[in-house]
């Protein structure tokens, strides 16, 4: 076997140590760092979790003065699991790339890493380890786009509507006035007039009611062009941003969050609440509904025929 063959299934620290740069650097690793998680792109890893190993080696600078035994002066091995939590917490992933992606980033944000080797592993995917191994160093983070987020997060108006409401001719009327607020606006809708198809499989059922949901949105936005579809929390967003008024289409947000709904798409009101809380919205606006058991933001409640918005 060639030595380039054979440091490519070594541990990273053996591959650290064949690429590393002119003059010495300190490494710290963590080997067989296994975690129970949802991950994945294919339909039979959702609903389920898998274990992932981790192994992650990352370079620091040595440092000039005396450690003194002082925890607090060296990049710790926590800081290592800390980054994997916070990226596993972050979102629900379908890929093992990004989600290295993102470790190595947080890693190489401590003051004295240098570069970070990532190997992230699913163990239960076939009879062997199913992988991905990345480098990153300083110098890759200095070639991205710098992200400017505002000093302040923007907290929506959260506007739920029935069949009812999207179908009354007071909605460019109220969509009028929802243009006219300062804070941005998100549009819920719910399941449409008609039943979805039963699947007799719970699972399977959440995804094709959560698409129904999805086409009343198109239904809404088919009403008023100003009524904008959006699937993503980068799209919702940019919205936010620029005055756009979205109409939320769950599926996506629903599936791929960390902390989801206890809640189905059978109980809209209750979805939207979640959502509400999901993009820490302002507040909760109900129009021709009756409010949710219990909501993370305040809920107004208004009625069709005297709505004023």
């Amino acid at each position: 076997m060639s030595n380039e063959i054979r440091l490519a299934f070594e541990h990273p620290s053996e591959r650290a140590d064949a690429t590393a740069p002119d003059g010495p650097l300190d490494r710290i690793s963590l080997r067989d760092h296994i975690v129970e998680v949802e991950i994945g792109a294919f339909q039979a890893e959702r609903g389920i979790t898998q274990r992932i190993c981790f192994n992650v080696v990352v370079e620091v600078r040595p440092l000039t003065d005396p450690v003194a035994d002082d925890v607090d002066r060296i990049l710790s091995y926590d800081r290592v699991t800390e980054a994997i939590a916070a990226e596993l917490a972050e979102e629900r992933l379908n890929l093992l790339e990004t989600l290295a992606e993102r470790i190595a980033e947080r890693i190489l944000l401590e003051p004295q890493a240098v570069r970070s080797f990532v190997r992230i592993e699913k163990l239960d995917r076939g009879p062997g380890a199913l992988g991905v191994e990345i480098v990153r160093s300083v110098d890759d983070l200095s070639t991205k786009p710098v992200a400017h987020h505002s000093d302040t997060t923007p907290h929506p108006h959260v506007v739920f509507l029935t069949n009812a409401a999207i179908g009354s001719p007071n909605l460019p009327r109220w969509l009028d006035q929802l243009q006219a607020r300062a804070e941005p606006v998100i549009l819920c809708v719910g399941l449409p007039d008609v039943d979805s198809p039963k699947t007799g499989h719970k699972m399977t059922q959440r995804r094709v009611d959560l698409l129904a949901i999805e086409q009343n949105a198109w239904m809404l936005a088919g009403r008023d062009d100003r009524c904008v579809v959006v699937d993503t929390r980068t799209e919702l967003d940019w919205a936010m941003k620029n005055g756009q008024i979205s109409v939320w289409a769950p599926s996506k947000i629903v599936l791929d969050a960390v902390d989801g709904p206890t809640v189905g798409p059978n109980d809209p009101v209750a979805l939207a609440a979640w959502f509400s809380g999901h993009v820490e919205a302002s507040d909760l606006l109900l129009i021709g509904e009756r409010p949710p058991t219990s909501s993370p933001v305040p809920v107004l409640v208004q009625d069709i025929a005297q709505s004023g918005l």
